[in-house]
Parts: C-alpha cells; sequence; structure tokens
C-alpha cells in the first residue's frame, strides 16, 4: 500500500508519497496551455490531487548521440499537456521550518529532456542537504522556443517556466520550503534559460539566487538571422497542425540552421525582443540591473566540448590513442570549450560584480566520466542528481567508478546547497573545482 501524505496548499489538497527519507510530491499542474498559446495558472483542485505520477515529457524528437550516453526513458508518457513540477522534501521536514528551495530547469539544446527523468532525481540532494528541490517540465522545440512574436508567441518555454515560479512562490511554503529563498539551477540550457530569466519581465522577485551551469552563452547571442531561416523552414504550424507534422518539421528547423556554424548546434532558443525578454542590444543593461537582488554561482566544465567528440566518427576513433586523444583535447576540444562555455562566465562574473551583484565562478575540473578526457559537457549532473540507479553503468559513469564519483558528489551538492542558504561558497574542493569567489 501506498503511503501518501496530503498537503493543504492554496490550489488545493495535493496528496504526495512518502519514498523513505524523502516525500515526493509529482507532476503537480503548474499551468494550462493551448499549443501556441502562453500559460496560464492551472486552476484549483476541487478535489484531492493524488501527485503520484511524473510529469510527462513534452513532444521531441529522438535523439541518437543523446540516447547513447544517458539511460533510456522509461515509463514516462509524451504529452503536449506537460506542465507539471515536482516537489521533493525530506520527509521529516516540521510544519514550522522554512527550507531554502532549489528549483532545478533542465538542459537538453531547448529540444529535449523533461523535469522528471531519473537522471534529475533528487532524492540525494535533498536528503543530505535538508532542501526542498522542485523540478520543472516545460515546453521545447518548435512548440516552446520558435514563434515568430505575431502569429506565434516566441519565448513560450520561458513562459512556462516563469508561471512555474509563480506557483511555487504561491505555494511552496505548503511543502516546508521558503519562498523568500529561491534559487533556480540549470545545465546547459537549463543555464541559459535561467540567465535569461533573470532578465525577463515579470520575474522579479520570484528568486533570489541562480546556479548557471555549462550554458552556452557563446552561441546564444547573434542568433536573429539564423531563426527568421528556421522559421521559413519550418513553415506555418497550428493547433490543428498533427504532432507528427508539428515534429517532422522541426527537423527541417534543426537542418536550416546548420550553415550557421556553432550557433546551428542549437537552433532553437530564446529570442530577444520578443516578450518576455528585451531588446538584444540592452541584453547587458538589464543584467546590471539585475546584479543587485540576484546572487549567482556561474561557471563551466575544462573540456566541456570533449562530450560531443563521439559524435563524430574519426574524432571518437583518434581518442581511442593515447597521443592523438592529447592532440584532440588541446587543439579541439580546449578552444571550443572556451568559446562556446567558459570565456562568458567570466564576463558575466564581472559584469555582474561591477553592477554591484554577488557573483562567484566555478571551473568543474573532474567530473564523472572516464572517457573521451576530463571534466565534460554534463559531467556535474552524476554527481547533483539522479544517485546510482540512473547513472552507475552508464556511458557517463562505469559501474566500478560510481563510488568514487558519488564521494566527489557529496562535496558538489553541499556547494550548492550552502549557496543556495546563504549566497556564499566556502568549499576548498581544489582537486573537483576551482572557484573565483572576488
Amino acid at each position: 500500500m501506498t503511503d501518501l501524505r496530503a498537503f493543504e496548499t492554496p490550489v488545493g489538497t495535493v496528496e504526495a508519497r512518502v519514498d523513505g527519507d524523502v516525500v515526493r510530491a509529482q507532476g503537480i499542474p503548474y499551468a494550462v496551455a493551448e499549443r501556441f498559446r502562453r500559460p496560464r495558472p492551472a486552476p484549483a483542485f476541487t478535489t484531492p490531487f493524488a501527485a503520484v505520477t511524473p510529469a510527462p515529457v513534452p513532444p521531441q524528437q529522438p535523439a541518437a548521440f543523446v540516447d547513447e550516453l544517458l539511460p533510456p526513458m522509461q515509463h514516462l508518457a509524451v504529452d503536449e499537456d506537460c506542465h507539471r513540477l515536482t516537489v521533493t522534501l525530506p520527509a521529516d521536514v516540521r510544519p514550522d521550518e522554512r527550507l531554502p528551495v532549489m528549483v532545478w530547469v533542465h538542459g537538453g539544446s531547448y529540444v529535449i529532456g523533461g523535469g522528471d527523468l531519473p537522471i534529475h532525481d533528487a532524492h540525494d540532494l535533498v536528503a543530505e542537504q535538508r532542501v526542498v528541490v522542485v523540478s520543472v517540465t516545460y515546453r521545447l522545440g518548435v512548440l516552446g522556443f520558435l514563434g515568430d512574436g505575431d502569429r506565434v508567441p516566441a519565448n513560450l518555454g520561458l513562459f512556462d517556466l516563469i508561471e512555474a515560479l509563480r506557483w511555487v512562490r504561491t505555494n511552496i511554503r505548503s511543502f516546508g520550503g521558503d519562498p523568500d529563498a529561491v534559487t533556480l539551477f540549470g545545465q546547459s540550457a537549463g543555464g541559459d534559460a535561467i540567465a535569461h530569466l533573470m532578465i525577463s519581465s515579470g520575474t522579479e522577485g520570484l528568486f533570489r539566487r541562480a546556479v548557471v551551469q555549462s550554458a552556452p552563452f557563446g552561441i546564444s547571442r547573434r542568433r536573429a538571422r539564423m531563426s527568421r531561416a528556421v522559421l521559413r523552414a519550418v513553415g506555418v504550424v497550428d493547433a490543428t497542425t498533427p504532432l507528427d507534422d508539428v515534429l517532422g518539421r522541426q527537423v527541417l528547423g534543426t537542418r536550416a540552421g546548420a550553415p550557421f556554424g556553432l550557433r546551428g548546434g542549437m537552433p532553437f532558443g530564446t529570442q530577444y525582443g520578443q516578450a518576455p525578454l528585451p531588446e538584444e542590444s540592452r541584453a547587458a543593461d538589464a543584467w546590471r540591473a539585475a546584479a543587485p537582488r540576484v546572487d549567482v554561482l556561474i561557471g563551466s566544465a575544462v573540456d566541456e566540448a570533449a562530450m560531443f567528440v563521439r559524435a563524430v566518427p574519426v574524432l571518437a576513433a583518434a581518442t581511442r590513442r593515447r597521443p592523438l586523444r592529447a592532440l584532440v583535447r588541446w587543439l579541439l576540444v580546449r578552444p571550443l570549450s572556451e568559446i562556446v562555455y567558459g570565456r562568458d562566465v567570466r564576463r558575466f562574473r564581472d559584469r555582474h560584480r561591477a553592477a554591484g551583484g554577488n557573483a562567484t565562478s566555478y571551473r568543474l575540473l573532474r567530473g564523472a566520466t572516464a572517457r573521451p578526457t576530463g571534466a565534460v559537457h554534463m559531467s556535474d549532473l552524476p554527481m547533483l542528481l539522479g544517485g546510482r540507479a540512473a547513472w552507475a553503468g552508464s556511458a557517463f559513469v562505469p559501474e566500478r567508478d560510481w563510488a568514487a564519483v558519488d564521494e566527489r558528489g557529496r562535496r558538489l551538492r553541499a556547494v550548492w546547497a550552502e549557496f543556495a542558504r546563504t549566497g556564499r561558497v566556502t568549499s576548498d574542493d581544489d582537486e573537483t573545482i576551482a572557484f573565483d569567489r572576488g
């Protein structure tokens, strides 16, 4: 028999599952939205809502390269009605406690992923660090990150995230969380989305801190011409277009982005000058204005681009030989890692500090992967979320290496939680991660 616990919230009664030392309230609707329309708050529950089913993943095309690296998505439905979130909290939370809240925004180049994938399980972070974690699922690809701003609104995925943060602001106290101590954390496109939420209209007061992990800032600017090309390739889709056709047209859009170089590796994403974002020429000023009210922890891994080496057969073959592996690392991986992920971390940090904000930057020196080399893109994820069941035995973490990865993970989870509590970083784990605290 499932052990349930009821929570009385402003939107009604939520029944959550007790899972050992944590409680999971899964798949809670935070919004409703018709296709290509902005989200609206989900209606209040008239009867108790059984939050015992993970959020569905948004419609998405298969990603063969990623599927080779990660455990398969199992037992998760796919649904356009994906505006759901999951709250994980300590099982022994007291009625008078107000714990730090950490809101997870998943990555996936704005086209793949979902908040309740097993690799995003927050059990260890919650149980060890006594925080409340909220994982959000939002629209992706053509359905969430294209739009012309006229017929179809742009940045719908950002609007979904804003609506989720409003839900958190209203309801998280009922789960033992402190609505005035909300930290967003996200990796890759999730980190990029968080940085843009900092300058989105309507977000002031919804979060106090931001952890931006491996955001591809180097390809998230000067995208307007590519976005127009992708829009032309996708053509006219509307609420009546069959979903398979929408996803098929997304493939056409991806191909249209390919001639735009590195930016074409992420053809869908945020669009400046379209609500809720400012014009690109005003973005830096908007980040300066946000600096005093948002503490930032921002960084990347030293060998981010190495994860993508195996997608190129000749490079994958080269990295199997030690001398060539070093050559690939220094002539290709390190420069690309700097261009796409690294150098803009320092620019963001310096601008934030100069504007009166609190910013700490980091470089992940050692990750979870054994191959092809170093700390690669996504190396931080097995050390933060998912746990052994999700990661051990995958291409990221050989089973024999899990104990060492988990030990580093405990230290990393402590750093992230300390930042969520205080806005400070005091770690001295120089073997795994190096910080610039200013």
